[in-house]
């Protein structure tokens, strides 16, 4: 099968982990799309253009700028059996290419939801409207969360097309060996807890808590930083890390190679986001609950989100009935009481966090069987599927 991938952002990792998943399930996928960043990509890929974080009006100019000419550079090559389109511009772009190629199904990933396309005004109405048009004519629609179809696309009403969740699971190298069960029990560390903080980072919440957190108690608590500070988001990142010495951040981190010894080390993951509250940072599964929980770490979330309600529902980690909370629950912790979150953790199945080949073919065996021909604007009810 022929995958035409239509990607946002070449230096988002996440792009790079859907290809390979994608891969592995015996699919040939053909990359595409926009950079956010510079330098070599993991794979080979066809550039749109340049755009920048959080831009969105800029991004959908550069969309409208390809648009006129995306079917023609599509038909370089032999068509595709399935187009998929990482967010909404990028749906654009494969609704244009469908014009050329009206039999090839598309399918759309919805796997954030973008603050402006929320509420009640025009702004909001009209970047719905424009993505209700385009999904009658999708033919199914990935979500990486249930949060996502119960707080937006059902609170919206947006179209009922078949809908398959496929949550953010890492997916390990060929010939890499899933992590020892069960997990260290003990502390990272004899005298404090060790607390991961790891991808994305653009909470300024979360930094102020942690920061004051640690100063609270010097030395309780070792926190560590790695992955992309969004330093328009958290503009005073690194003076405040400098500031601290509980604060450490590491950089960049390679995916997956480097998850074994960077979560190795510590204790807790951090999984409070308000960067989006009451919205995307309440609805979403991140990818670092399942890459630190792979590893044994113990996740922190925040009551009322939908990772504590995955939480709840598996029966482990820490849940904070209030974002202030977090503080007073993680103060009571002792080692025995540590060695008992981290054995709940290790008791958890395996593909509880971890994505393998049957879920890979299972992903590709559900978009070859999309029906081809002509899209009718309007489809049935949807039809709900999982990927484990």
């Amino acid at each position: 099968m022929n995958i035409l991938y239509l990607a946002h952002d070449l230096d988002d990792s996440a792009i790079w982990r859907r290809v390979s998943m994608l891969e592995r399930g015996g699919a040939r996928v053909r990359v595409m799309g926009f950079r956010r960043g510079e330098g070599a990509l993991p794979g080979p890929a066809e550039l749109l253009g340049q755009t920048e974080n959080g831009k969105m009006v800029a991004r959908i100019g550069a969309v409208l700028r390809i648009l006129p000419g995306i079917g023609a550079r599509v038909a370089t090559e032999a068509a595709p059996d399935v187009i998929v389109a990482r967010n909404l511009e990028m749906l654009a772009l494969a609704v244009a290419t469908g014009r050329r190629l009206a039999h090839v199904p598309i399918v759309y990933e919805l796997l954030d939801i973008h603050r402006l396309m929320l509420g009640r005004g025009l702004i909001a109405r009209t970047l719905r409207r424009v993505e209700a048009y385009l999904m009658r004519r999708s033919a199914l629609v990935i979500l990486s969360s249930p949060g996502f179809e119960r707080a937006y696309l059902d609170a919206y009403r947006q179209p009922q097309i078949p809908r398959l969740l496929v949550e953010n699971k890492p997916l390990l190298p060929e010939g890499v060996a899933a992590p020892a069960r069960p997990a260290r029990l003990t502390p990272a560390s004899p005298s404090r807890l060790t607390i991961a903080w790891y991808g994305i980072l653009r909470c300024a919440w979360s930094l102020d808590m942690l920061d004051r957190m640690t100063r609270m108690q010097p030395g309780r608590y070792r926190v560590l930083l790695r992955g992309k500070p969004a330093l328009d988001a958290v503009p005073r990142f690194h003076e405040i890390v400098a500031r601290n010495p509980d604060l450490e951040f590491h950089g960049p981190y390679r995916w997956p190679d480097d998850l074994a010894a960077i979560y190795g080390e510590t204790d807790f993951t951090w999984l409070i986001d308000r960067y989006d509250a009451a919205a995307n940072s309440d609805w979403l599964l991140p990818n670092r609950l399942y890459e630190g929980a792979l590893y044994g770490a113990v996740p922190i979330a925040l009551r009322g989100t939908e990772v504590a309600a995955r939480l709840e529902a598996l029966g482990l980690g820490l849940i904070a009935p209030a974002p202030e909370g977090a503080a007073g629950l993680l103060a009571r912790i002792d080692a025995p009481r540590l060695a008992e979150l981290r054995r709940a953790v290790a008791a958890q199945p395996i593909d509880t966090w971890l994505a393998d080949t049957k879920a890979c073919r299972a992903l590709t065996a559900r978009l070859s069987a999309l029906p081809r021909g002509p899209r009718h604007p309007h489809h049935p009810l949807a039809q709900k599927g999982t990927v484990a």
